[in-house]
Parts: C-alpha cells; structure tokens; sequence
C-alpha cells in the first residue's frame, strides 16, 4: 500500500480515533488545522503531528498533502471538501458526508473531472463482517431476501444549543444515526427503493427526534427503519430470507452475527473482523481506492444512501 501524506481537517472526538489509526496505518500524521489556536496545537503534540496549518486554505496548499480527512460538524462537510477536491486532494468525509444528495452529486461530478477519490466515513461499507454477509446472502444464505429490520436509539440530554438539536447545524437523529440504518438496508437490498413511506416527531427546536420510515423496491424487498434522540434502542439489525435470517447487534462496527436456518431453527455464528479496528478497514479501503481510482466502488453506496435520506425528509416535508 502506498503511503498516503494525510491532513486533517478538525480535531473532535472522531479525529481523535482516527489520528491514532492513521497512526498505526501510517506511523505518521503530515499535518492538521482546525478553527481554535489551542486545539490544533494540542492535537499536534499528542499525536506527534510535525505540521500544525492555521487555516485550511494553508493545509490545502501545501502540495505534499495527497488527501484530507474531514471531521468537522457535517453541515460544514460539503463546502471542506469542494475547496480540498479543487486544490486537488483525495478526500475522506465523516458522515453525514453532505445534508443532501445534490450537494454530494456535485461533488462527484467534480471529483471526477479530477481523476480524485471521495469516500465517506462510513463504518458499515468496510468492516469485512458485513462483506462476508453480503456474499454469503449472495451466495443464497438466507434464500429470496424479503424484508430488513433496522433499530437505532440513542438518548441525547436536551440541550437546544448542541449540534444534535440545532437546525443550524443540521442537527437530528436522521443525519447523525439514520445514515448507519439506511447504509446496513441498502447494502443488502439488491435495487435502490422507490417507495419511501415515513412518519416523524419532532424537537421543539424543528430538528426530528423519533421517525419510522417503511421502504419498498421493485422486486418487493420491504425495509423497516426505526430512529430515535430519545429512546435507546438496541443497535439491531435483521436481514430475513425465505431460507432463515442474519441479526447483527451493535451494527455500525460489528464483528459478529447469527444466523437461523429457518427449515431446523438451527442457530450459528458468523464473525469477521473487529470492532476495534473498524477505523482502520476505513483507511484502508480509502488507500486501495486512491490507487486503483475506483471514485464509483468508493462512494456509490453512499450516494445511495444520501437520496434515500432526501427522500425520507421530503416525505416528513410533506406531511406537515
């Protein structure tokens, strides 16, 4: 694997994680930048970063730099990663990678009139437990899929200034934990949906707190989502066939599985990967993509995923 001279783009809890990772991949960070003086240069020393950018117009111009990675609050992630494609970087976003699906099909666009990879963050596109699942379902595991089932709860303090409440800061339990959802359905399910059913609850602040989404494509394969900021929920997923089904707990960086043959009622276990090294399936896929030029197999699936968003939101839209 090509070394990759990495920037990074703020300095939160998340880039934290991956710093260490890119530590481990790379045993080395090229440069960092973030808004606050104090954090960039703490960030640096902990992770013995050498080059410390007081903006990123500077990282982005520095021309040993081959890709950023992006870790700042997401309704700041299209504009970031616009400036780092035009400066001619390859780019790894958190999710969400963009609020919509339009600002991400210009991005593309112009990623490749570039010749420059995109990829989102996206734990469930790279850990290999869910690769392994995909071809096993493939292969006929679970016979003729049918239905998916995907649980995410999550309980936030009420804090009307944080991000996860803020509609200015495209707060909301669809685009913080919704993306880990619809990404597990629409990694399974064999065509996009084009039937998108959903109800939401909403913050006193706009911002959607509870929602159940039903989505239904072509061949008849029906998804059920259900999202709270309010009410934990198991992180579950069930992926059920005419032949038996597969249920993942704690998805987003899972290493294990079960799967029940529905003929016997036999139950046994899959597992592939691990969770602690989910960060670092990401650095790498990124790595391969880079060098292969693969801009659609990196960020296909996310596109995907983006539309459905837009689609579940524009429903809520409409019902008010």
């Amino acid at each position: 694997m090509e070394q990759l001279n990495l920037g990074i783009i703020g300095t939160g809890v998340i880039a934290k994680s991956m710093a260490e990772k890119l530590n481990e991949v790379y045993g080395t960070i090229y440069g960092v930048t973030s808004v606050r003086e104090e954090s960039r240069v703490a960030f640096a020393k902990a992770y013995n970063i050498k080059n410390v950018f007081s903006t990123t117009e500077a990282l982005l111009a520095d021309p040993m730099i081959d890709a950023v990675y992006i870790a700042t609050p997401h309704h700041l992630h299209a504009s970031l990663i616009e400036l780092a494609l035009l400066a001619g970087k390859h780019v790894l976003c958190e999710k969400a990678i963009t609020v919509t699906s339009k600002e991400l099909e210009g991005l593309i666009a112009l990623a490749r009139s570039r010749s420059l990879i995109l990829m989102e963050a996206m734990t469930i596109f790279h850990m290999p437990l869910f690769q392994t699942l995909k071809q096993q379902v493939s292969e006929g595991l679970i016979g003729q899929l049918k239905i998916i089932q995907v649980n995410f709860g999550s309980h936030k303090d009420y804090d009307p200034s944080n991000r996860f409440f803020n509609p200015q800061l495209a707060g909301g339990a669809l685009l913080d934990i919704g993306g880990y959802a619809v990404s597990v359905a629409r990694l399974f399910l064999s065509e996009q949906p084009e039937v998108v059913m959903s109800t939401v609850d909403y913050f006193e602040t706009g911002v959607d707190e509870t929602s159940a989404t039903i989505l239904k494509n072509a061949v008849g394969q029906i998804t059920a989502l259900t999202l709270s900021m309010r009410a934990k929920q198991p992180k579950r997923a069930l992926i059920a066939g005419d032949k038996g089904y597969l249920e993942i707990y704690d998805y987003p960086r899972g290493e294990v599985a079960t799967f029940t043959e529905t003929a016997s009622g036999k139950v046994r276990e899959i597992r592939a990967g691990e969770t602690s090294q989910a960060l670092r399936y990401e650095l790498l896929d990124f790595a391969h993509f880079v060098e292969t030029g693969d801009l659609d197999a990196a960020i296909g699936l996310s596109l995907d995923v983006s539309r459905l968003l837009d689609q579940i939101r524009n429903q809520w839209d409409k019902s008010k």
